[in-house]
């Protein structure tokens, strides 16, 4: 296990896209601004999708002018397309993700399109980032399982991995979308995928759907992976997955992290003190279990 791990905090984006309570821009500023000063280092802001798909986040351009950016933190945006990728480069981000399923059928309800066919969208977008100094993340989701085809070759998890390696993904962040992975399933899926990828260059990203979220990171951190997401008060979740409850919590990562002697770089008072706030403004407890503790103490 390493002495330190990076938590790339995705509740901004993924936590905020799949909420059903409308956030202001304001507040979206204000929670991007909250985490930059807790000491996170990954900061994902915003997407550029279409706001026709994620209503939730039309407001993208706006939000990543208006967040105070801070001298060593990254704020990555998602971008699905060229499209996407313009209007992310129009507001000066340096920094974007890419997206795609290691499940054909996921993938095709999804974004409509073949697994083959999203990373050929990718390639215009990286080639552009490469010429302008933009770093990309890749994400791959479903890797422990799918809604529509259940289990997932790992065949498939490696090779669409490899592939956004290949492709120029500075990092590939292996995602457990519908929360039904255990932790030796975990761990056979980071250890098949880190024979192709070097382990420098992967991030785990686990959904808390069947509890098992922490145990999963657990396990992978123990097989070395150095980065993980989370969202902070557990936000979001998957809208395909039986009884979603949300991501991760990072407050939840953090508190286990320290607890095991594993820095973070993250003041988790100030840390659940955000993912209360944010918990006000939806209009809900908070998904953390760490950050009630925090709030009962």
């Amino acid at each position: 296990m390493k002495s330190r791990v990076r938590i790339v905090e995705v509740g901004p984006r993924d936590g905020l896209q799949n909420e059903k309570v409308t956030v202001a821009t304001a507040d979206k500023i204000e929670l991007v601004d909250r985490l930059s000063a807790t000491g996170l280092q990954s900061i994902e802001a915003t997407s550029f999708v279409s706001p026709k798909w994620v209503p939730q986040l039309a407001d993208a351009a706006e939000v990543y002018a208006g967040i105070q950016r801070r001298p060593g933190v990254h704020y990555p945006v998602l971008v699905p397309n060229e499209r996407g990728y313009e209007r992310a480069r129009e507001v000066g981000v340096e920094e974007i993700a890419v997206f795609t399923a290691a499940s054909e059928e996921f993938n095709r309800r999804n974004i409509n399109a073949s697994i083959e066919e999203s990373l050929q969208r990718f390639e215009p977008v990286l080639r552009r980032a490469r010429a302008d100094g933009v770093r990309v993340r890749g994400y791959v989701s479903t890797v422990l399982g799918c809604p529509y085809q259940g289990a997932v070759p790992l065949a498939d998890v490696v090779r669409v991995a490899r592939e956004l390696h290949q492709m120029g993904c500075y990092e590939v962040s292996l995602g457990d979308t519908i929360g039904v992975g255990t932790p030796g399933k975990a761990r056979d899926m980071l250890r098949a995928v880190a024979a192709e990828v070097p382990m420098t260059a992967l991030a785990v990203h686990f959904h808390d759907t069947w509890g098992q979220a922490l145990a999963n990171i657990l396990g992978c951190l123990e097989e070395g992976v150095a980065v993980v997401d989370a969202a902070v008060a557990g936000t979001g979740g998957c809208p395909y997955a039986r009884g979603a409850s949300g991501n991760v919590a990072t407050e939840d990562v953090v508190y286990m992290l320290h607890g095991l002697g594993v820095e973070t770089g993250v003041d988790l008072e100030a840390l659940a003190a955000t993912g209360r706030w944010l918990s006000g403004l939806l209009g809900r407890e908070t998904g953390s279990k760490a950050g009630r503790a925090l709030t009962a103490a």
